[in-house]
């Protein structure tokens, strides 16, 4: 594909999606690790299985912990496996192809751990990056807030200097499973205002227990309540609080979210779902031209996601960050995850008398009713096209 260059650092934003194999040493921890999930969910139903980063089991992650598969990339001094970015992509297809519960630990094995390393202070890694690696320390990260949304600029909760520390006032919303979490990170204005935009954003460690902190679950459509709002009230916390340099939060968030938008878990929502249909049709024995020509298309549609989010994480491999590229992956792979449900539900309804059974048709109604959120959580569908046109130099 011709490359479109531009202004901005040279950026060829297509030629950065280039093809790339997983590694043999890394395929091979799919054994092992299968064997772990499938202890794991024998007994969980079809639309349990279909929650998967929703589903909260903090034995499981306690297991992934101890054998080796959480930290993956993160240095043995921490109690990492130093292994690469294609170990994780592996593991982590492997948990979400299955349904594994993985609420428990994703976040903080996904972004708090490497930002931790990356920008926190030597006590911090020690503290949290080691408990990680357990699954023993689940983390959340305070982004959203009423009124901002994905415009994460426009934060205005505050984190003033204090003789002892820190002191916030505020509200975070949308905040992935906050209610079991032991930490949040935070994005919090430590100084100017909303219209500075940018500027003045620094990112801080709070403790969910501390006094004046109160977390209230937010119950869906589907009635879970991984959501939930964070209100903080004159929270005190220490100088060690803060991550990296005051007033960086805006850079260090930008690099996190690569790590967020780009994986198998932008691809992979309504996989459990899509399995269960197709061993749905081999089941009726249904083998029409319609059939297999929506088969196709949607494997077809999922292998070049694939593809593109291996690509991905080769550039993570390489050390870079690819913010843009990140973007692509997650703006395309969940309307895929969008599109999978609506295509399933109108295949079966147009096969009226072909039994469908009571497993599939809960999983159909649940991920009907979740998908709305594909496109939602982790950066609007509207601020990813405002993060690519810019890539391209358009903006």
């Amino acid at each position: 594909m011709e490359a479109l260059d531009h202004d901005h650092g040279g950026c060829l934003v297509f030629d950065s999606f280039t093809l790339s194999a997983l590694p043999p040493e890394d395929e091979a921890l799919r054994a092992p690790v299968r064997a772990l999930i499938a202890e794991a969910i024998a007994d969980l139903s079809l639309d349990c299985r279909a929650r998967s980063w929703q589903g909260f089991d903090a034995a499981f992650s306690r297991k992934l912990g101890a054998a080796g598969y959480l930290g993956l990339t993160l240095p043995k001094a921490y109690g990492g496996q130093e292994r690469g970015p294609f170990a994780r992509f592996v593991v982590v297809e492997e948990l979400l192809a299955a349904g594994a519960p993985v609420a428990a630990h994703w976040i903080a094995d996904r972004q708090s751990a490497p930002l931790i390393l990356n920008y926190g202070t030597e006590e911090q890694r020690q503290k949290h990056i080691p408990a990680i690696c357990r699954g023993e320390q689940f983390f959340c990260i305070g982004m959203s807030e009423p009124g901002s949304g994905s415009d994460l600029a426009s934060v205005r909760t505050r984190a003033e200097r204090t003789e002892k520390g820190w002191v916030v006032n505020g509200q975070k919303i949308w905040t992935t499973n906050s209610l079991h979490s032991d930490y949040m990170i935070a994005l919090l204005r430590t100084s100017g205002g909303p219209e500075d935009r940018h500027k003045g954003l620094s990112q801080l460690i709070i403790d969910l227990k501390a006094p004046g902190v109160t977390v209230r679950p937010i119950v869906d459509l589907t009635g879970d309540a991984h959501f939930a709002e964070v209100f903080l009230e004159n929270v005190e916390l220490g100088p060690d609080a803060l991550i990296g340099a005051e007033g960086q939060g805006w850079h260090q968030v930008t690099a996190e979210l690569a790590f967020e938008r780009s994986g198998p878990e932008r691809i992979y929502s309504s996989v459990v779902l899509l399995d269960a249909w197709i061993r749905h049709v081999q089941a009726v024995g249904r083998a029409d031209t319609a059939t297999t020509a929506l088969v196709g298309r949607l494997m077809a549609q999922m292998g070049a996601l694939r593809a593109m989010s291996i690509a991905c994480t080769a550039r993570l491999v390489a050390g870079e960050s690819p913010v843009v590229e990140a973007s692509v992956v997650k703006d395309l792979g969940t309307s895929f995850e969008q599109e999978v449900p609506l295509a399933i539900g109108d295949d079966l309804a147009s096969h009226p008398d072909e039994p469908v059974s009571a497993e599939l048709y809960r999983t159909l109604l649940y991920v009907t009713h979740i998908a709305p959120s594909f496109s939602l959580r982790g950066g609007t569908r509207e601020i990813l096209r405002g993060i690519i046109a810019r890539g391209l130099g358009l903006r």
